[in-house]
């Protein structure tokens, strides 16, 4: 993909970046090494980060990988100390961490259900309440949220409560920390292709896609790199102006409704 920004656009910046060890967020964080910011990602899976961090030095980045749960606080904490001893102060916060599985409503358990809200919500609380205190200002927080937001769906009641948490938790973080130079965005993107996610979500590989494209007006599924170059671009100089948003990428889905995507996933249960 022809890479639109200019060179080090991110030159002297530290990263912090949740849930970064494999799919969207790790091409995030490789596109901001590769302008210049200095790199932490943070996964439940140690070996995962230190292996995205290791792809990332090898490319000319500068990256180190850190363990931690976004649902435990003081993990994040440590996390958080321990790539500020590294790389300095925090000057980007990515909080990216999801789960997601199809289930519906009324076979949907407590314990499923507080799962999924603990991670999206919970853990992007958890991740910008915790990197207030090691920010460097002016500081930018930027979220991943998804279409369920606001597209009710089938199999993903779960889902669509958390993320839609997510967005009015970023909202509100805008108007409170505003006025200290901390700027909180969200992006939500539709179907994204090489996903986990994406993978869990249409099993049956190629049919899945076929019917789920027919959904999206752009005709096809988002790459991982346009959300990158989306982050990219709330997180430099040039959306400096830009605060309390949610910026959909998601190729017109939104506009057709989750009928398509819902019949998708009711086909997965």
């Amino acid at each position: 993909m022809t890479q639109i920004f200019g060179r080090e656009v991110l030159q002297g910046q530290h990263a912090f970046l949740t849930g970064a060890g494999s799919g969207i967020n790790l091409s995030i964080a490789q596109l901001f090494a590769a302008q210049g910011a200095s790199v932490s990602i943070v996964g439940r899976n140690l070996d995962k980060a230190q292996a995205a961090a290791a792809e990332i030095n090898a490319a000319g980045g500068t990256a180190a990988g850190f363990s931690a749960d976004v649902r435990d606080i003081q993990a994040l904490t440590q996390a958080m100390v321990e790539a500020c001893q590294r790389f300095g102060p925090i000057t980007i916060c990515v909080a990216g961490a999801a789960g997601n599985f199809v289930a519906k409503a009324n076979k949907l358990s407590a314990n499923g259900f507080r799962t999924v809200v603990d991670i999206d919500l919970m853990g992007t609380f958890n991740t910008f309440r915790t990197a207030y205190d090691f920010l460097r200002r002016p500081a930018n927080l930027l979220a991943i949220s998804a279409v369920q937001s606001s597209l009710p769906m089938f199999g993903q009641a779960h889902v669509c409560a958390a993320k839609a948490g997510v967005e009015m938790l970023v909202r509100s973080l805008s108007v409170e920390w505003a006025a200290e130079g901390i700027r909180c965005n969200a992006i939500a993107p539709g179907p994204v292709d090489q996903t986990e996610g994406m993978s869990r979500l249409t099993p049956e590989g190629e049919q899945s896609w076929a019917q789920l494209l027919q959904g999206i007006p752009s005709g096809r599924a988002g790459r991982r790199e346009e959300v990158a170059n989306l982050a990219l671009f709330l997180a430099s100089g040039a959306a400096s102006y830009i605060n309390g948003t949610v910026v959909v990428i998601d190729g017109g889905q939104s506009n057709l409704g989750s009928f398509t995507m819902g019949s998708v996933l009711k086909n997965t249960l």
